[in-house]
């Protein structure tokens, strides 16, 4: 398994969904590391919901790894941050370099709006 500390910019894991009390598979886009603080992890959430128009689908070559098992949707507006392993149960899967880069820029366009 893959821990805290070791995951990357394109992982996706099983986390706590800090909106309600399910877990959810989330996107890590950034792991900055801080004296004080140690590593934080900066996500974006998935959903298999479909109902979401402005959610970024992904297909199968999106994956590094295997895909998810159902088709899932990453809602760019949906930022939490995760400051400890305990927000996060397990490593799933990756994304391919290009796909993370479009979900960055998404992300981006929505905070600067």
């Amino acid at each position: 398994m893959t821990s805290f500390k070791e995951l990357e910019r394109g992982d996706i894991v099983w986390a706590t969904d800090p909106l309600s009390e399910k877990g959810r598979p989330i996107l890590v886009l950034g792991t900055p590391r801080f004296t004080n603080h140690g590593v934080q992890l900066i996500t974006v959430m998935i959903s298999t919901k479909t109902y979401h128009e402005a959610a970024l689908t992904l297909g199968d070559d999106d994956y590094e790894g295997d895909a998810l098992g159902e088709r899932s949707h990453v809602l760019p507006w949906s930022l939490a941050t995760l400051n400890s392993a305990a927000d996060v149960d397990h490593y799933l899967t990756s994304l391919v370099d290009d796909r993370t880069e479009d979900v960055a820029s998404e992300v981006i366009d929505y905070i600067s709006a």
